[in-house]
């Protein structure tokens, strides 16, 4: 058994504890982020050497490749870890919520929500407004979703009566989009295929700076919240006699898992799978408890979708594959495994 790292507090009143595993564990995926984003800057179209990229990041006057790390590596680079790390978090939070390791974002139907709202603004208002609005129109969906499945579970919004409602309005919204997608013209459906499958390409700095304070507000709250998870994971009879407010705590979870989802499908497309591959690979990492499983989490889904990128703008070059198809091939037969697994 590994021993614990104990930090305490003023006065001597334990704050937090965390196992040396999942200390190493959080400190190795770190390193291993980092050398990946060195790595994704340094691999693409044409390849550069590491050299040439420190000169393109701090002397981009003296580099003949500033523009295209800049403008076009980096930019994805970053948005790639911001989605990959939403998309992993929530997926620990919708499935420390509902107690229920098949959960993510797309059981319950906010990932089908934005995807409804951002094909319908493609097919009727997105040649004329801008596709500027794409994000906010997807995140509003999603959020429209939350809140209906906020009212149609009542008061009691209890985990397994929160799957099957999301379960069931996830199959709606998905017989919705395609209808939309059927009615659409052929170049709008075109776009709207490549949205729903999950890309980066293209990516700007302004949807970078639009996705961060969701990022940089959103993780630490669910790194604060971690231990209303842990508490929920004992069962309501228990946490409740513990003194949780078991019902405001699983909203503001749900709340916290919308948002994060949300905006990371908004300004990446429909990924699927990050949500429900990076939780389980963390709890293989760490040691229980959803201290260490938040940035475990975040990491893992960073890595997860930056590789996905990767191979998407090298494995077929000249073409540029959607990172959604990658993640989707890892993603569905380990889908297949769990089920197996917990049959």
């Amino acid at each position: 058994m590994t021993a614990p790292l104990v930090l305490r507090g003023a006065g001597g009143r334990l704050a937090w504890r965390l196992e040396r595993r999942t200390l190493a564990a959080t400190l190795g995926l770190a390193v291993a982020l980092l050398a990946s984003a060195w790595l994704a800057l340094c691999l693409g179209s044409q390849p550069t050497s590491s050299a040439q990229v420190w000169q393109a990041l701090w002397f981009p006057e003296r580099s003949e490749i500033a523009l295209i790390v800049h403008e076009i590596r980096l930019p994805r680079l970053l948005l790639a870890i911001l989605v990959g790390a939403c998309l992993g978090t929530a997926g620990l939070l919708m499935q420390g919520l509902v107690r229920n390791p098949l959960a993510s974002p797309d059981v319950i139907g906010i990932t089908g929500g934005a995807s409804l709202a951002a094909v319908s603004f493609l097919a009727l208002g997105g040649g004329v407004l801008g596709e500027a609005w794409l994000p906010a129109v997807a995140l509003g969906g999603a959020a429209l979703v939350a809140l209906g499945i906020i009212a149609l579970t009542g008061r009691g919004l209890g985990p397994a009566r929160l799957v099957l409602i999301g379960i069931g309005i996830s199959a709606a919204l998905g017989a919705a989009t395609t209808l939309v997608l059927v009615l659409s013209p052929d170049t709008t459906a075109m776009q709207a295929y490549v949205w729903l499958t999950g890309s980066l390409y293209a990516a700007q700095w302004r949807e970078v700076a639009g996705l961060a304070p969701w990022a940089l507000i959103g993780l630490p709250l669910a790194l604060g919240l971690a231990r209303r998870l842990d508490v929920l994971a004992l069962g309501d009879e228990t946490a409740t006699g513990l003194g949780a407010a078991v019902r405001g705590s699983r909203l503001a979870l749900l709340l916290l898992a919308v948002a994060l989802s949300g905006a990371a499908v908004a300004f990446a497309g429909g990924l699927a799978f990050i949500g429900l591959l990076a939780p389980h690979l963390a709890r293989r990492l760490v040691a229980p408890g959803h201290m260490g499983l938040v940035p475990a989490s975040a990491l893992l889904g960073a890595l997860i979708l930056l590789y996905a990128d990767l191979l998407g703008r090298l494995a077929f070059l000249p073409r540029d594959l959607p990172a959604g198809i990658f993640v989707a091939g890892v993603g569905a037969p380990f889908l297949v495994y769990l089920l197996y697994r917990w049959r």
